[in-house]
């Protein structure tokens, strides 16, 4: 029986549209394929404040989180992510890459062109669907 682990993630959306989006390192898990950053939820913890939490570690930024876009488990072959998706704006800070190899703001509509994680690939979809 494969361990679950609760994660988030922030869809961090600035004023033209685009959407900040990371890209593993060769050191990360799934290496050079990009995600919505975020992390583990805590003990105790409730999804909004770990993404708070998590950004502030990971890019040194400042978010407020907003409603949720997508829930989704995914089964990778040694752990099973149940991934939970927020619609997230930066109000403090520049994002900076300490873990990633790379940030960068992509336009909506080529959110597709990126080579995503596999439990980012339904938010991915979901926000295709939202946005025309």
């Amino acid at each position: 029986m494969n361990k679950t682990v609760r994660v988030v993630g922030a869809v961090i959306y600035n004023e033209q549209n685009e959407i900040l989006c990371a890209l593993h390192s060769p050191e990360m898990s799934l290496p050079n394929l990009w995600e919505f950053p975020g992390g583990k939820i805590e003990e105790g913890e409730i999804p909004e404040e770990s993404l708070v939490r998590e950004i502030q570690e990971e890019l040194e930024c400042m978010i407020e989180v907003y409603e949720k876009i997508e829930e989704v488990h995914h089964e990778y072959p040694n752990v099973i992510v149940n991934l939970l998706t927020y619609k997230a704006k930066i109000i403090e800070g520049e994002p900076k890459a300490k873990e990633h190899a790379q940030l960068r703001w992509v336009p909506i509509q080529e959110l597709h062109t990126l080579e995503w994680t596999p439990a980012d690939i339904p938010t991915v979809e979901a926000l295709r669907g939202i946005c025309p």
